[in-house]
């Protein structure tokens, strides 16, 4: 596995921290449109993944340790038709455009910036065709490491 990448290397920090800190899980944001599905660059919903996109989102959907948010400009009436289409692809966002469990502190405000651990999106320099293969590989890893650890009766 190489976990030189940086998107992996930020997983991975990020679970250290939780686990460090105590949480349950870690928050990852992701975007839709050149992230994990190809842009029409139009008002039609887009219907391809990047390769492994579908993969690494059914895995961080099905992983505890994950609080996934859909992360998008894309326009209201679409969003509730791509969550559809997700959970109909065994995959499943636990909000959009929201993290309601992260409260704003002294120091920091959640309303108008919302708290995640990880960001997939092209605007934060992702590449999918490289990153994608990568965050699955490791994602693999993980559920694998955790099933061997998990005691049998």
């Amino acid at each position: 596995m190489n976990t030189d990448n940086r998107i992996v290397k930020q997983f991975i920090k990020s679970f250290e921290v939780a686990k460090k800190k105590n949480w349950d899980k870690i928050y990852v944001g992701v975007d839709i449109h050149d992230t994990i599905m190809m842009s029409t660059y139009t008002i039609e919903m887009s219907s391809v993944y990047y390769p492994y996109a579908k993969e690494v989102l059914q895995l961080l959907s099905e992983d505890k340790g994950i609080c996934l948010i859909l992360w998008t400009s894309t326009l209201p009436h679409l969003n509730a038709e791509y969550v559809k289409k997700f959970k109909d692809d065994n995959i499943h966002f636990d909000y959009v455009n929201e993290n309601p469990e992260v409260a704003n502190s002294d120091f920091a405000d959640f309303v108008t910036k919302l708290y995640f651990n990880v960001g997939l999106d092209d605007k934060f320099g992702f590449i999918p065709e490289v990153d994608l293969v990568e965050i699955h590989e490791y994602l693999l890893n993980r559920k694998n490491e955790k099933q061997e650890t998990v005691p049998t009766s």
